[in-house]
């Protein structure tokens, strides 16, 4: 048997047309899906003293499934479980199409 190698791999990976293999799952589109942007409108009309707001999609661009970076005065004396229920609550809806979330909230720093 021979010895395993990452170029072997590769080979293996690129399937019966040839195709390259793809290292990443990230996507490099300069312009947010329609998900993203969505998302991202809800987010800004729930929690209008957000100071900044990310949303990306990160189930290949299907809207399967997202990463939230959202910081906000309103998340100031809440603990972190608080804050995560208050964004699941302005995506109730969204939520129901999703297959999962990723949150990270944060209070500006002045």
């Amino acid at each position: 048997m021979a010895a395993w190698s990452p170029a072997a791999a590769a080979s293996l990976l690129r399937g019966i047309r040839g195709l390259p293999l793809l290292h990443s799952v990230n996507r490099k589109f300069a312009s947010q899906t329609e998900g993203e942007l969505k998302v991202t409108q809800i987010l800004k009309e729930k929690f209008p003293r957000a100071t900044a707001i990310k949303v990306t999609d990160i189930s290949g661009g299907c809207g399967a499934m997202y990463e939230i970076k959202i910081e906000s005065e309103e998340f100031k004396e809440k603990r972190t479980v608080q804050q995560h229920q208050m964004v699941n609550q302005a995506l109730k809806e969204e939520i129901k199409g999703m297959h999962g979330l990723r949150i990270f909230t944060s209070i500006p720093k002045h």
